[in-house]
């Protein structure tokens, strides 16, 4: 299986440990920083909090996290980094500032921060080579799209213009498969 994947899109290894642990604790200081402006963004501001509410914002987030980090394990750690410092800081922003909230969207957030080290993993292998990773590229913004409608009742032009940001992450500058990098070498 592990050699299957690695023909859809080749782990990164010559990244040394030292730049990988950086990332990590940039991702998760970048989570930390967005979960403190993103409640103040909710108290303060109409249109930038409710933008920041949908779930397709995140999705576009975990998507680049996920896809520019060097090997899929790697994408799974900085997902779950990111989503949890988030998830801390802005409910402690919530509680410091007295700011109401319901425990079902901690719980939500919470179960959806637990699952992004999976979805992140997967989501790596969507900026391959192959057919499959097109096929992942596409779920992941067909998902986008009917978690609006499931949680919004229907689809708004930021989640059209968030899809269309994630198409883009997702198609532009798509790698060469190992198979073909090989034979150039």
């Amino acid at each position: 299986m592990i050699r299957y994947l690695n023909k859809i899109r080749a782990v990164n290894k010559n990244v040394p440990i030292g730049k990988k642990i950086v990332h990590s604790i940039g991702v998760l200081i970048i989570g930390l920083i967005l979960g403190v402006s993103i409640k103040l963004l909710d108290i303060h501001t109409n249109n930038l909090g409710n933008i920041f509410s949908q779930m397709s914002v995140w999705i576009l987030f975990g998507t680049i996290i996920a896809v520019y980090s060097s090997t899929p394990k790697r994408a799974s750690v900085n997902a779950f980094l990111f989503c949890i410092g988030m998830l801390a800081t802005y409910y402690l922003t919530a509680e410091l500032t007295g700011s109401t909230y319901s425990w079902a969207f901690i719980y939500g957030w919470s179960v959806f921060s637990f699952f992004s080290p999976i979805f992140a993993y997967i989501t790596w292998y969507a900026k391959g080579g192959r057919w499959v990773a097109n096929l992942l590229a596409i779920g992941i913004i067909l998902v986008m799209l009917t978690v609006s409608i499931m949680l919004f009742d229907k689809i708004r032009l930021s989640d059209i213009i968030i899809a269309i940001l994630t198409a883009v992450v997702l198609f532009t500058g798509k790698p060469l498969r190992t198979k073909d990098t090989n034979k150039r070498k």
